[in-house]
């Protein structure tokens, strides 16, 4: 199945059975109380709200809330927060985690431990979903969050976090432009050269469970009648799942062109673990966090 918007992404979880329980590591600030009680409210996911007690409290009551109305664990730091977010995960009593108002290393490094059992042992990476006019279905980017320049391996665990992410979201055989400036291998372009080792990798069955073309350019890669005019022949161009960039800087400009310029909207979860951490900042929309709770919900 593929998504056309996130509206179809929230209402698959509105829809289901059970809802997924969410470990929010640092939730005494009320922006994120805000965000977490409406996703509650229309059925994205449960909180479990972790930080300070009585500031929790006190806030969910200023927010109209009753202040026992959500599970509390309590915690003083920012690193104890994500220990016992990371806590509830493993112990199954949350099915993923949310930063709030903690650095992200406070949640990832509890989560790679090994004796915590969650991590996959790939390197792990910002999974982008997101909604763009101009395409007729979602459009998965990865890294623009993560790891500054990949290298080569690297590149092959973000292939494989996403593939696994795309499964989960109902796409079989996901489609994958490893994205450059050129079509062409040149050694003088290193991302040109692990296109075509990660197009390799994936002809070998290093990389199961999609199809990589690679490299790539954008234009190209995303629009079939560019690829018609400039003569460059692939079943998938304008049909791709997921674009590879070469580095979280052309990953993070391409993210805030298309959302300031071409009216995108976006979701971004961290997968790589076992289970999927959500992302968001103050300056991030109310509709930008109900949609990578959603999207982490789906993907639990």
């Amino acid at each position: 199945m593929r998504y056309k918007c996130f509206d179809q992404i929230i209402e698959k979880c509105r829809v289901r059975e059970s809802v997924k329980k969410i470990a929010v590591a640092g939730a005494a600030e009320e922006h994120v109380l805000k965000a977490i009680i409406a996703a509650d409210q229309i059925g994205i996911a449960s909180p479990i709200l972790i930080g300070d007690e009585e500031k929790i409290k006190t806030n969910l009551t200023r927010l109209g809330q009753q202040g026992d109305g959500y599970p509390v664990v309590h915690a003083q730091t920012a690193q104890e927060c994500g220990e016992k977010a990371v806590e509830l995960v493993k112990a199954k009593t949350a099915d993923f985690i949310m930063k709030g108002m903690v650095d992200t290393k406070d949640v990832l490094k509890p989560l790679v431990k090994k004796e915590n059992g969650l991590h996959t042992g790939r390197a792990m990476n910002v999974f982008s979903y997101n909604e763009v006019p101009q395409m007729s279905h979602m459009l998965a980017l990865a890294d623009g969050g993560m790891i500054p320049y990949p290298t080569l391996e690297q590149k092959k665990d973000i292939i494989l976090n996403c593939v696994e992410a795309l499964h989960k979201l109902g796409i079989e055989n996901p489609a994958i432009a490893v994205l450059a400036a050129v079509e062409k291998v040149n050694p003088k372009m290193p991302e040109t050269t692990d296109a075509a080792a990660l197009v390799e990798m994936n002809k070998n069955g290093q990389i199961p469970g999609c199809e990589i073309v690679g490299p790539i350019s954008f234009d190209i890669a995303f629009s079939k009648e560019i690829a018609e005019r400039k003569g460059y022949e692939c079943p998938y161009c304008g049909d791709f799942d997921m674009g590879l960039v070469p580095s979280m800087v052309a990953g993070n400009l391409m993210h805030k062109a298309m959302i300031l310029c071409g009216g995108a909207k976006m979701a971004g979860v961290i997968v790589g673990a076992k289970v999927p951490v959500v992302l968001t900042s103050r300056g991030a929309s109310s509709a930008e966090k109900f949609a990578s709770m959603a999207l982490a919900s789906l993907l639990s």
